[in-house]
Order: C-alpha cells, then sequence, then structure tokens
C-alpha cells in the first residue's frame, strides 16, 4: 500500500489502467488495495469515471532512507512504522526487549495514541508527525530538571525554522501558535532518576492536518494552517533532529539554568491569571515564570509558591 500511496500523494488522477501498469497488478486488484486505505487509514479517495482515483488532499509520505541518513549522522537509530499503538509504547517495548538508546520512533498513524493526564493523542495517517526519542541518562535527578521544557524549546524552535513564526512554549510541555495548540510533549522514565534511567521522549506536531478527526478538546492549529502550504514531513523530521540534538546538548552541558530565560522569553502565558489542576485541588495565580529546575512559578495571594510534577495542568482562568 506504501507504493500506491506514493503514486497517489500527488493528489492527481491516476486512472487505474495507469495504476496497475505502475504496481504490476491487475485493476480489480488496484481497487481493493484502494478499499484498504480507505479502511485502515482513513484515507479519502476521489473515485471519478474516466478520470481515475486521486487523494481528496495531498500528502506527504515518511521517507524513511531519508530520516535514517539524519539520524545517523546524529548518532540514533531509527524505527518507522506504518502504524502502531504509540510510539513511546513502542519506544518503552524496545527498552524492554534490551535495544540500546539513543533511537527514535517514527509512525505515519497510532491507534492509541496517548497525551499528558491520560487524554488521547487525536492521531490521523499520513497527516501529522508522531515522534519518540529514547535516550539513556545517568547523573542523578539534575541531569532530567527542566528536561520537558528544554524539549519544548527545541521543537518551538523547529517550527519556527518552518515557518510557524507566532509560536511558543507553555508550561510544562505545550507548544502553542498565535493562541492554539500545535504540538504537545510527553515523556515517560523508566528505571532509576536517581542512577541511571531512559527516558523516552513523545512529541506531537499537528502538520497537515487541517480538520480534527475527532474530538479534541481545545482550540488546536497545525503547521500547514498557519503556513497555508503543504509541509514535508521529512523535512520537519530533520529540522526537530537536529534542533532536539542541539538543545539536548545543551541541558547535558549547562543543565535548565543556562536555557531558562530563553524559555522564559517564549513563555506566551507571563503575567497571565491561570488556574492549576493538582488533580485533588485547582490553584488560582499569576504566572511569575519558571525556577531554575523548571517548577511553575505561581503568584497566589501575593505570595510566590511553586509547583512541578507530572500530572498538574495549567488553564487559563477563564478558560478553566
Amino acid at each position: 500500500m506504501n507504493r500506491l500511496l506514493e503514486i497517489l500523494q500527488d493528489g492527481r488522477f491516476h486512472s487505474g489502467q495507469e495504476l496497475g501498469a505502475l504496481l504490476g497488478i491487475s485493476r480489480s486488484a488496484v481497487w481493493k488495495h484502494l478499499q484498504r486505505l480507505e479502511l485502515a487509514l482513513g484515507i479519502q479517495l476521489y473515485k471519478v469515471p474516466g478520470r481515475g482515483y486521486r487523494l481528496a488532499e495531498s500528502i506527504s509520505l515518511l521517507d524513511i532512507e531519508s530520516s535514517t541518513a539524519v539520524l545517523n549522522q546524529l548518532g540514533w537509530g531509527l524505527k518507522a512504522m506504518d502504524s502502531t499503538d504509540s510510539t513511546n509504547a513502542e519506544a518503552l517495548r524496545m527498552l524492554l526487549a534490551g535495544v540500546r538508546a539513543p533511537f527514535v520512533v517514527l509512525a505515519d498513524a497510532q491507534s492509541s495514541g496517548r497525551g499528558r493526564r491520560g487524554r488521547t493523542w487525536v492521531s490521523p495517517p499520513a497527516q501529522n508527525l508522531y515522534y519518540t526519542l529514547a535516550l539513556t541518562i545517568s547523573g542523578g535527578p539534575q541531569r532530567l530538571a527542566g528536561l520537558s521544557l528544554v524539549v519544548g524549546l527545541a521543537v518551538m524552535e523547529a517550527l519556527r525554522k518552518i515557518g510557524v513564526e507566532q509560536s511558543g512554549v507553555k508550561w510544562p510541555n505545550d507548544i502553542y501558535a498565535n493562541g492554539k495548540k500545535i504540538a504537545g510533549i510527553l515523556m515517560e522514565l523508566t528505571g532509576d532518576p536517581a542512577d541511571l534511567c531512559h527516558v523516552v521522549i513523545g512529541i506531537g506536531i499537528n502538520v497537515n492536518m487541517t480538520a480534527s478527526p475527532g474530538e479534541i478538546e481545545q482550540a488546536w492549529t497545525s503547521v500547514r494552517n498557519e503556513t497555508s502550504v503543504l509541509v514535508d514531513r521529512n523535512e520537519l523530521v530533520r529540522v526537530l533532529s537536529h534542533s532536539l540534538h542541539h538543545y539536548l546538548r545543551r541541558h547535558a552541558e549547562e543543565g535548565f539554568v543556562g536555557l531558562r530565560s530563553e524559555w522564559e522569553a517564549s513563555n506566551i502565558w507571563h503575567a497571565q491569571h491561570c488556574c492549576l489542576s493538582t488533580g485533588s485541588q485547582q490553584v488560582k495565580g499569576v504566572v511569575l515564570g519558571v525556577d531554575n529546575q523548571g517548577a511553575l512559578r505561581l503568584g497566589v495571594d501575593g505570595h510566590e509558591k511553586c509547583f512541578s510534577g507530572g500530572e498538574l495542568s495549567l488553564r487559563l482562568e477563564d478558560d478553566s
């Protein structure tokens, strides 16, 4: 089916006879493959008698060969998949099976994409980027301090380089563009954070999605919505990987303290009245920034309080 998608990704009409000749199969076999594309991947096709078939919208397929070359230059491995339940879950399984980090898991679609706090990450096929980087980290908790915020900086910088200039970060690990969410990060640990552990960093970026294929609880946007052009996802893989490599190296050398001012400069909710959900309670206050460990600094009733943890959620007070 990948070869069929490669032919159709230009968005033009192709007759059944032409597709059959290119694939070396019969026209009836072409039709069966097209049906599988629609059913398995949820891709919409236009079928016009006398003209043939075309995708409802042009797509950008992942080129495994080019992504492998990019990642190998950085010393990272790659596992690329047509579909998986979750790239984070796949990375965790690979680590459990003894695959050595660092490596990246890429998928064209996710059946059970995950966000923070048990939320679903909507993951339509062949439209967005589902990218997980697995790392081995030693040296204790200080090597993890502010890591998700630094990854947010890397994602934001990659988006700016491909044309989403009005992008910024929101504590703890979301990236927004023009007030709407465009990307999110899910970081999971395995092992002993006080000694040696593995970190899987899941990154979901809305790339070419222009209409929601399912329920998304908040305002969202995509690179295509922001730039009005079809995005080459392979170029985004390249730019994102280099940005991650750069910021992770800086984090290892400088700690979060060396990147704190850069994160603060791109904090879209600085000085905003927000509501912080801690699970059991709601805390209202003004966002003051973050501390040297990446914890949220919140002004509450005239006093500064700091919050950190994986189950916290920050919303604007008017939207909470």
